[in-house]
């Protein structure tokens, strides 16, 4: 199969919000996951001599099947990227890309390295050699196109959280599964069984490899092709969703019917002007926000069933 990767090129006095509202734009129109470049960013320790340069300028880049509805999904994002730079003063250059899948893949490989996002757990790439320290949890994962190899700060803190509230023999759901990532992270701390959803089909049958990979016996997970929530059925101990703050505000409308009466739900993806708004939504689906957590301006928050708002009360 071949892609398109729309790249778009970002001038603005905050970067972190325009990169935000872009990623924003290609959830929208479907696309899982997007590469974001920053060159103020330097690489990890670790990544050795043939790690990739850094990018000249920021930039957002989504990867579109090339089918017969890219062009139109073209361009909506032209359309889209032209009303904010307008309405938000953000400056943006739009270039395309054609990509052949297996080159795509490939090119993963040249800076992806193992590397530690919490004390204990190690993301490794299932191509390279790493020896473990004692008791260190290894996360062996080949993302191929889909979205999630754990370097991300909204995938670390998420991860981070989740070392605090999975439980043994906990009941997991993961809302934009990915890579599969955070399903291998559950079940490597303890929780039994594995529930993930993705609208990707591609990323479903990569997170099942992942999990095959990690040792993730078949009758302990299943992935499936879904929009979050929708028609999905069953509760769970601890519901994670590592996506967009729109997303997130559209997950929380129905989340109370798929948490267990102690359930927490950890959310992640949320840029720091967002979190308010997020907070906010909690609070008035009865969540109570107990634990949160900042990185490179990006939110993970989690909650539990609180409270219940007096529909008189303002």
């Amino acid at each position: 199969m071949e892609w398109i990767a729309a790249k778009v090129v970002i001038q603005s006095d905050n970067t972190v919000q325009a990169t935000d509202l872009i990623a924003d734009m290609f959830y929208d129109l479907g696309v899982k996951g997007v590469q974001i470049e920053d060159p103020s960013l330097d690489p990890e320790e670790g990544w050795g001599a043939k790690a990739v340069p850094k990018p000249l300028q920021d930039a957002v880049i989504g990867y579109l099947p090339d089918t017969d509805q890219t062009s139109n999904r073209l361009k909506i994002l032209k359309d889209r990227i032209d009303l904010l730079e307008k309405t938000q003063k953000i400056q943006c250059y739009l270039r395309y890309q054609r990509i052949v899948e297996s080159d795509w893949a490939e090119s993963w490989k040249a800076f992806f390295w193992p590397e530690s996002i919490t004390p204990r757990i190690t993301v490794k790439p299932t191509w390279r050699k790493y020896a473990p320290e004692p008791g260190e949890i290894i996360l062996e994962i080949d993302p191929g196109m889909a979205f999630g190899t754990g370097t991300h700060p909204t995938t670390a803190l998420c991860i981070g959280l989740m070392e605090k509230y999975v439980s043994k023999g906990c009941h997991f759901l993961d809302v934009g599964t990915g890579s599969g990532i955070l399903m291998i992270a559950a079940a490597k701390l303890g929780a039994d069984e594995l529930v993930g959803i993705d609208k990707d089909e591609m990323a479903v049958n990569i997170a099942a490899v992942n999990l095959k990979q990690n040792h993730i016996p078949i009758r302990q997970f299943e992935v499936n092709v879904g929009n979050l929530l929708d028609e999905l059925e069953g509760r769970f101990d601890l519901i994670v969703a590592n996506i967009l703050s729109g997303p997130i505000l559209d997950l929380l409308d129905t989340i109370d019917k798929h948490m267990t009466p102690n359930a927490v739900f950890i959310c992640s993806g949320i840029y720091q002007d967002n979190q308010s708004a997020v907070v906010e939504k909690m609070r008035l689906k009865g969540l109570e926000l107990i634990d949160s957590q900042v990185k490179e301006e990006w939110v993970a928050m989690a909650c539990r069933k609180g409270f219940k708002i007096n529909s008189n009360s303002c």
